[in-house]
């Protein structure tokens, strides 16, 4: 529409001046409200034609505007009376410029604030916040981490949007007066009130400076919803870069009030809770938002309005009271310099305790760190919540104990001491055969003749022993994974479990072909350097029995001479001797073959616990491994740096 246009409509007939702030009459409650007094009518302007009157009224005759705002009427006019709807004062001067901020206010201004900037602190702790649910994406459903998802995604679109601006939100029940209250903050009549409930059916704002168009579309208020304040000069510098949200009735018996109500406080910078005398210790209030935010105390203001209705000191022992239950909330109250949320008392209606509610609102925007004291809370409730799952008080991780009781279980269940043994007792045997005495040797051969050896002892060779072997393996795994996922949150305890459960299949048939290579090796055992030495003594010792024979036979047979002292000499040496050998080497082959017996215990039980290490261990310790680092990116969203540690 044209300025032109747009200024003989904002001067016509029968729309009066806005009247100045000193001028304004307080307001009264409803049904006590006196008559505005017509205008006076304008010699140098025609009257509205009745037509005109009509169409401004509406399509339904109602007294409603096209965007169905209430458009209020003049007793005994008949003609729609200017509530302040368009933030501009009007005059004859400057209705051209009325008519271009009018129409910028509906189009959302076109001016560009600076984006909002976090400090450093902040800035770590979203980073920390945003590889912490990169690391947990594939341990933790989707809903554990929605909300911390939805404190970045909101922290990166409030930071692309101005840093000059502060949102606040006028949130409070049916009848608690925060409509009024709005308005005595704004200067004028914007937002409803009225006997009928619900007034406020959706969120209306006012902005007291431009650029905050972005701010505003984020909150997904139309532009017909969007209001500038009428104010004086220095009231607007005073809350320049606020912009006001009145909301919809929290406690509204439509279901689609209170979920507007729900996403514009998660959106808002700050928000006042508006509370009257009757119903400031509403469950609803305190359960559902109040404790739930005390957190965010440090960006919350809580007024109770009304006190005009109450006599006496009455309104202190009220406000003492709603202290009280808010300290029950946790919410921590701005008292004594700390901070915390500001409370305190005031009368929408008489306008007492407004004006010290408007110059906290100035000194609060104008620190103009509202925005990012918001973020800071949402990351600390949003990693509250998130603490069952990353924090815990015990120490975690797999001891080196644990390491070394999994590695003996495996080792149990491939017999691993049985083999050293069989590999002890053929090493042994391999001796004995060797350094034996001939007879003895020809003995054992008979009976190898009849059942050939295989030179080791065969472990776990039967089907029953082969199912306790894997049953011990199970019971060793199961071990191992409680131990380690002992003290965890529970989603990482439970990945640490599938992964020991995961690397625990196929390792029994690992284990025994494992069991087969690294266990007792195949033939006779090597044969140390002294062997040679005793197998020549014992040959002497059989020489000598043989010679000793000869000799007595010979002397038998007469063909030698009589003389049965050297070759029964000879005979007895061979005899005690070839005995007392093999019994000396059966001494000397005890150590050896202790070492050799240890050394294939020691190879099977590397190789077990090699094999545990590579198929058990190893995922469990990158699970640990996992959680170590997750809980380290925690510690730093919390701001706690011993939990990183």
């Amino acid at each position: 529409m044209p300025a032109t246009d747009r200024s003989a409509r904002a001067s016509a007939p029968g729309r009066p001046a806005p009247v100045p702030d000193g001028d304004r009459p307080a307001p009264t409650p409803v049904g006590d409200r006196p008559a505005r007094v017509p205008a006076p009518d304008r010699p140098d302007r025609p009257a509205r034609p009745p037509e005109a009157t009509a169409s401004a009224r509406g399509r339904d005759g109602r007294g409603r505007d096209g965007d169905g705002q209430s458009v209020h009427e003049e007793p005994g006019s008949g003609e729609p009376w200017g509530d302040g709807l368009i933030a501009r004062r009007v005059n004859e001067a400057t209705a051209a410029e009325q008519a271009a901020a009018a129409l910028e206010v509906r189009s959302g201004g076109s001016q560009t604030a600076a984006p909002l900037a976090y400090d450093g602190a902040l800035r770590s702790r979203l980073d920390a916040l945003r590889e912490l649910v990169g690391l947990s994406r594939t341990r933790l459903d989707s809903r554990t981490l929605s909300e911390a998802g939805r404190v970045l995604d909101e922290a990166a679109a409030r930071r692309r949007l101005s840093g000059q601006h502060t949102v606040v939100a006028i949130a409070g029940a049916t009848g608690s007066g925060k409509s009024q209250l709005f308005n005595a903050l704004a200067g004028v009549t914007i937002s409803e009130t009225g006997v009928r409930r619900p007034t406020t059916a959706a969120p209306i704002a006012c902005s007291w400076s431009d650029g905050a168009a972005g701010l505003i579309d984020r909150l997904g208020i139309p532009g017909r919803l969007r209001r500038r304040p009428v104010q004086s000069a220095d009231a607007e510098a005073q809350l320049r870069g606020l912009v006001l949200v009145d909301l919809p009735d929290h406690d509204s018996a439509a279901v689609q009030h209170r979920e507007q109500v729900d996403r514009v406080l998660a959106l808002v910078d700050a928000v006042i809770w508006v509370v009257d005398p009757e119903k400031y210790a509403d469950a609803m209030l305190h359960e559902r938002y109040l404790r739930p935010m005390a957190g965010h105390a440090e960006v919350m203001f809580v007024v109770l309005n009304q006190v005009d209705r109450l006599p006496g000191e009455a309104a202190e022992m009220v406000l003492d009271d709603l202290r009280r239950l808010l300290d029950e909330d946790g919410v921590a109250l701005g008292e004594y310099g700390e901070p915390g949320a500001t409370v305190l008392a005031l009368s929408a209606l008489t306008g007492d305790g407004v004006g010290e509610l408007r110059e906290l609102l100035g000194q609060f925007v104008a620190e103009r760190g509202a925005a990012a004291r918001r973020i800071t809370a949402d990351v600390d409730a949003a990693g509250w919540r998130l603490r069952s799952v990353y924090a815990t008080e015990r120490r975690t991780g797999l001891s080196e104990e644990a390491r070394d009781d999994f590695a003996a279980r495996l080792a149990d269940a491939v017999g691993a001491t049985a083999a050293g043994e069989a590999a002890e007792r053929a090493w042994l045997r391999n001796a004995n055969r060797a350094c034996g005495t001939p007879w003895l040797r020809l003995w054992r051969w008979y009976e190898d003749r009849r059942e050939p050896p295989t030179g080791r002892v065969p472990v776990r060779s039967q089907a029953d022993e082969e199912a306790t072997a894997r049953q011990r393996v199970e019971q060793a795994v199961r071990t191992v994974s409680e131990r380690a996922s002992a003290g965890l949150p529970a989603p990482w305890a439970q990945a640490v479990r599938e992964a020991a459960v995961r690397g625990a299949q196929g390792l029994a048939e690992a284990l025994d072909e494992l069991t087969a290579r690294a266990g007792v090796p195949e033939g006779r055992p090597p044969r140390p350097g002294w062997w040679p030495v005793a197998v020549l003594a014992q040959a002497s010792m059989t020489v000598l029995q043989v010679l000793g024979g000869l000799w007595l036979a010979g002397q038998i047979a007469g063909v030698m001479s009589p003389n049965l002292g050297v070759p029964v000499l000879l005979m007895v040496v061979g005899i005690i001797g070839g005995p007392l050998v093999e019994w000396s080497c059966r001494l000397a082959a005890r150590g050896p073959a202790r070492r050799y017996g240890q050394d294939a215990e020691r190879r099977l039980r590397e190789a077990a616990a090699g094999c545990g290490r590579a198929r058990v261990l190893d995922p469990v310790a990158a699970e640990l491994l996992r959680y170590r680092e997750v809980r380290e990116q925690y510690g730093r969203v919390m701001g706690v740096e011993a939990l990183a540690r």
